[in-house]
């Protein structure tokens, strides 16, 4: 990783309010359950980003306050979401990440049920000598981890076909692009039959 000091690289993680979450799990899901499932899978992406030993910081921002006293108590950093729209969430957190030092940013979404520190840790040990991004895509052409050196390298680009759009923009600003498949960052959980997939993988894993 290179990186100018070992506490320069950030951690970004975007959440929608628990009770707003993952629409498309109703049914088999009701509010609650899809609740508590979001409130596990952040402190799964938080837990791993400690296990990773790669922060100097994690930013959660959110405009639910049950979200950011869940990131308060787990370790990370809450912000208020000014704007309900992705990007410039993660924009705004980007600025507070940059006023205490960033470096780098890691931008991960808060649904990510099978990462992992060592994954974290292989995405981080990708990135080459700035400007640069790595890039892990989602199975569906998005975007499930973002690493930006230096952190204000590009916008952001969330949304449908992501993945293509940030190389897009990283092309155009003449950055390094590295697009690092991986199974624990590919794997989010939206839709039912990921529901059932992840029921699968727990069931095999007791």
């Amino acid at each position: 990783m290179h990186l100018s000091h070992a506490n320069a690289l950030w951690l970004l993680v975007p959440v929608k309010p628990f009770a707003e979450s993952k629409s498309r799990l109703s049914p088999p899901l009701d509010s609650a359950a899809r609740a508590a499932l979001s409130r596990d899978l952040l402190h799964r992406v938080l837990l791993s980003a400690g296990d990773a030993n790669l922060f100097a910081g994690v930013v959660v921002v959110s405009r639910d306050a049950d979200v950011r006293a869940c990131a308060t108590a787990w370790g990370a950093q809450p912000l208020v979401e000014e704007v309900a729209d992705l990007n410039a969430a993660l924009e705004q957190a980007r600025r507070a990440a940059l006023a205490q030092g960033a470096d780098a940013i890691m931008v991960l979404p808060a649904d990510l049920p099978l990462v992992t520190g060592a994954a974290l840790r292989t995405l981080a040990a990708a990135l080459p000598a700035a400007p640069a991004m790595v890039i892990a895509p989602s199975s569906t052409g998005g975007t499930n981890a973002l690493l930006l050196h230096p952190a204000d390298a590009l916008p952001f680009a969330f949304g449908i076909e992501s993945c293509a759009r940030h190389c897009a923009l990283a092309d155009a600003r003449g950055l390094t692009i590295i697009i690092q498949p991986a199974p624990e960052l590919a794997f989010d959980v939206d839709l039912p039959a990921d529901l059932q997939r992840l029921t699968a993988l727990y069931q095999a894993r007791a």
